[in-house]
């Protein structure tokens, strides 16, 4: 009686925040689990012990903007093990697990969550799930957690993550896990956690909230619902749902590709294996065909009911265009049977020249962009090793004796008898145990902007607009294992008066490895073919700001990228370097004053405060109105 009432009132409780009052944001929140297994004294979950992390993303950058909360009705305690306030977006841009003892800090909020993580006996309602998250007094109360305004919130600018929580105890410690938590936290303790939590770990939490419609970088979920699911389907789809608010009208973006190359550019697809366990006496291979090539990977293992990442490396091609890869699996398994790359080109788009008549009274400055960045990824590989487990297996026989004897008569009898003996043998009844062998990489970069060293108008970081600026990009891959990881291979640099939009200027590698080094390609429009950028003329006065995309460093784990932005100052402009002299020194021997410079004519030698030779300028720098009367032009420095 006491059980039916407590299911009684668990019901009354879901249904009492069923409906809102109010309805805000758009759910892509869906949702399955089942039955739980069994437990021990010291590995443990006791239902109804769940919660959820929230997280506020920009919709565009997929920037993590404001706190981090984690929301729950229980009162699990402060004394905790747990991984601090991550997203979920965060980890898979490579932050790595940093396990914390203490300290652990959660809000009850006033109108109750919904159960989170169904159990055999208490389901969860995925319907009650998605009505609560959209509830205006729910939106509010969480704009006031995270400190961002509500009607900034809702204005269609950003998204809300959700990401289910469990509170449990592992090998008598009690910990707090977001589904991806709790997958990043088993490969760290080769499947332990996985081995004793299972349907916990790897089915009712990571599939409490999953995604019915692509979004932020994550798939829709299409695998089942009810069954154990792999540490690589947790990291990369599930344990995840989104709100957003549509009151700004956003274009879906309509992406089929699995992967976007550069041209020209060495890369690594990856697909992960499962399905069984991957024998190691016959072991699984893949195989990758790429334009006419077959790549074979070997001696692939994984433990059954988890997967392996396995990758290929290659050279893209030098001209745009779409590659299907077709991939294989021999030897039991499965994988993703075709994977379709786009390669791009992103030369080509740079800026015009600049000239001296150029004006934009319109100007006004952009604020300065973030594209997708991850400056570490880590991967691993299953190793298998054999559990030796020896056994006596008895083999009893009988033994038959033949015994001749004489009795006190002196007759002769033969007796045969037998005894039993065990002729068996030892035998290893072992098994296969896999351990997880973890990589990493980890991607520092620096952007130096420099005013160029030609220009004669430049005192340190400071020069005159119209003169040109030159850049140095260095960039440093670490990573235990070399073979898996590319450089970074590409660097592309915007410019604030195209408000970093329309042009750019795809830089040039001076040098390419695990350290890198990249610089703008020859100007053309440079006298002396300098690796140059012309600042326009119109430029006002402050910080002139580029942003620097560096990227296409791979690894199995995806792209490594940064993004970059240094400053020079702009004080004056190159109309301020300007004069005009007569050519004939006896034409006017007297000193001109042009915008508050003194210059002097000497023959047919003119000279700008005695710095430079007229007669090393091209011929397309010097201006010829008329007859001998001919006035001549010098532009100073252009950063030449």
């Amino acid at each position: 009686m006491k059980r039916i009432l407590t299911i009684f009132l668990s019901v009354l409780l879901v249904l009492s925040v069923a409906v809102p009052a109010f309805a805000t944001g758009d759910p892509n929140i869906d949702g399955g689990g089942g039955g739980m297994g069994e437990g021990s004294s010291s590995s443990y979950w006791n239902p109804g012990m769940d919660g959820v992390r929230v997280s506020v993303v920009n919709a565009e950058t997929h920037a993590v903007v404001g706190s981090v909360i984690d929301l729950t009705n229980q009162n699990p305690g402060t004394s905790l093990v747990h991984f601090g306030k991550v997203c979920k977006l965060s980890y898979n841009g490579g932050r790595s697990l940093s396990p914390k003892v203490g300290g652990y800090s959660c809000i009850r909020p006033s109108q109750s969550l919904p159960r989170i993580i169904s159990s055999g006996s208490f389901p969860a309602s995925i319907s009650a799930i998605r009505s609560y998250f959209t509830d205006e007094q729910t939106i509010r109360g969480i704009s006031g957690y995270v400190g961002i305004d509500f009607e900034k919130l809702v204005g269609g600018k950003y998204k809300i993550v959700i990401e289910p929580i469990a509170y449990f105890f592992f090998n008598g410690l009690q910990y707090a896990m977001t589904a991806t938590e709790a997958a990043l936290y088993d490969q760290q303790v080769n499947g332990g956690l996985r081995a004793k939590m299972l349907s916990l770990t790897h089915k009712n939490l990571p599939l409490a909230i999953f995604l019915e419609k692509a979004d932020l970088g994550y798939p829709a979920w299409s695998g089942s619902t009810t069954q154990k699911v792999s540490n690589s389907d947790i990291i990369s789809a599930l344990g995840i749902g989104v709100v957003r608010f549509n009151d700004i009208t956003e274009s879906p973006v309509v992406n089929s590709f699995d992967y976007e190359y550069r041209v020209d550019t060495d890369v690594i697809t990856s697909v992960a294996v499962s399905g069984g366990q991957s024998d190691p006496d016959n072991p699984v291979s893949v195989q990758f065909n790429i334009q006419g090539t077959t790549y074979t990977v070997s001696n692939v293992y994984y433990p059954d009911g988890d997967s392996q990442l396995v990758w290929v490396r290659w050279h893209t091609p030098t001209e745009p265009c779409v590659i299907t890869i077709d991939v294989s699996v021999v030897g039991g398994g499965s994988a993703k049977s075709t994977v379709v790359c786009n390669i791009t080109d992103l030369a080509g788009k740079d800026p015009p020249n600049p000239i001296a008549t150029d004006r934009n009274d319109a100007y006004a400055a952009s604020p300065v962009p973030t594209n997708m960045e991850a400056t570490s990824a880590s991967w691993g590989i299953w190793s298998p090793r054999w559990h030796e487990n020896w056994e006596w297996v008895p083999n009893w026989e009988k033994c038959w004796h033949t015994d001749h004897w004489t009795d006190a008569d002196g007759k002769s009898h033969t007796d045969h008898w037998y005894h039993w003996v065990d002729r068996g043998w030892w035998e290893d009844h072992g098994w296969w145990e896999f351990d997880w062998n973890g990589y990493t990489a980890t991607l520092t970069a620096q952007m130096d902007m420099t005013p160029d060293d030609k220009s004669p108008a430049a005192t340190g970081n400071t020069t005159k607009s119209g003169y040109g600026v030159q850049e140095s990009v260095t960039a440093h891959v670490r990573t235990n294992q070399s073979a898996a990881v590319t450089a970074a291979q590409n660097a592309v640099t915007y410019f604030p008066e195209f408000g970093y939009q329309t042009y750019w200027r795809l830089l040039e590698p001076t040098i390419i490895g695990k350290g890198s080094s990249f610089a703008f390609r020859q100007n053309r429009y440079s006298t002396y073919n300098r690796r140059t950028h012309f600042t326009p003329i119109w430029f006002p006065d402050g910080a002139y700001t580029p942003y620097t995309w560096l990227l296409d460093c791979w690894t199995p784990a995806g792209m490594l990228s940064m993004n970059l932005t240094d400053s020079v100052t702009i004080r004056g402009n190159l109309w301020e370097e300007w004069h005009i002299a007569p050519a004939n020194p006896y034409a006017n021997t007297r000193p001109l004053r042009v915008l508050g410079g003194h210059f002097l004519t000497k023959g047919l030698k003119v000279y700008e405060k005695e710095k430079t030779d007229y007669h090393a300028l091209p011929r397309s720098h010097r201006l010829r109105p008329h007859g001998d009367a001919r006035l001549r032009r010098r532009r100073c420095g252009r950063g030449d």
